[in-house]
């Protein structure tokens, strides 16, 4: 199986691609920005018997985008990953002065860059007669959290569009579902030990997940261990400690 993993240089789409890796499945990650990060995720695999290569894409350019999966593609299995940040994170402003601009942006990439990805896919697996999407969500698209209105407009509507593809693609063994991620602990993550044991604490588990446990359950989505589960949410552990009450 051809797997593609969108942002896979790093944090939990580098484990999945190492992961897809270890399962004896050809991987292609892509990477926007440090291409050396994707290429040591490249040989992690290859030195494990994988076979993986990288490639360039922005979820903003979409013609690139197209250019990508032509090059790179077929896939049998996409794991849609990559996010544009654009400096989401909690803001000075209130919701009222966030610029239309920066709305724009993060929809562009976030939702229609992600509408392009499987555009662009859909018509090889359609006639394979055999495919999976997963698209990576968060919890902050039902819960959401201040300073972050664009990005979690755009995580939510990766549930819509999930909804719509299993049933456009379903006919065709096209399986498509949202990943719902909580706070997960990588390499990169840069928050106080003290902040991940508060939230642990709040989950059911009493833990968080690491981005090998995230990347467990993308593997499964995306592969043919999934074999009717389409056009659902899939809430994963750290995403557990959503709820108020559980404060």
């Amino acid at each position: 199986m051809h797997v593609l993993v969108t942002g896979g240089s790093s944090g939990i789409g580098a484990a999945t691609a190492r992961a897809f890796g270890r399962e004896g499945h050809r991987v292609t990650l892509t990477y926007r920005s440090g291409p050396d990060r994707a290429e040591r995720v490249v040989e992690e695999i290859e030195k494990t018997g994988g076979t993986a290569a990288a490639v360039p894409m922005d979820l903003g350019d979409h013609e690139g985008i197209r250019a990508a999966v032509a090059a790179a593609g077929p896939f049998d299995s996409v794991i849609a990953n990559a996010v544009m940040w654009g400096g989401d994170a909690p803001r000075e402003e209130s919701f009222e002065e966030v610029p239309a601009a920066h709305w724009s942006e993060m929809l562009n990439a976030n939702v229609v860059g992600n509408v392009v990805l499987a555009q662009s896919v859909l018509p090889a697996m359609r006639e394979k007669g055999f495919g999976r999407i997963v698209l990576v969500s968060s919890g902050i698209a039902e819960e959401g959290t201040p300073g972050s209105g664009p990005y979690g407009t755009a995580k939510m509507a990766l549930h819509g569009l999930a909804r719509t593809l299993a049933w456009q693609a379903g006919g065709d063994g096209v399986l498509v579902n949202v990943a719902a991620v909580g706070l997960t602990m990588t390499d990169s993550t840069a928050i106080p030990a003290q902040a991940f044991d508060a939230v642990a604490r709040r989950t059911p588990a009493r833990r968080l997940s690491t981005a090998d446990d995230v990347a467990a359950l993308l593997v499964f989505l995306g592969s043919a261990a999934n074999r009717n589960l389409t056009g659902e949410i899939i809430r994963e552990g750290s995403n557990a400690a959503r709820s108020a009450h559980t404060m």
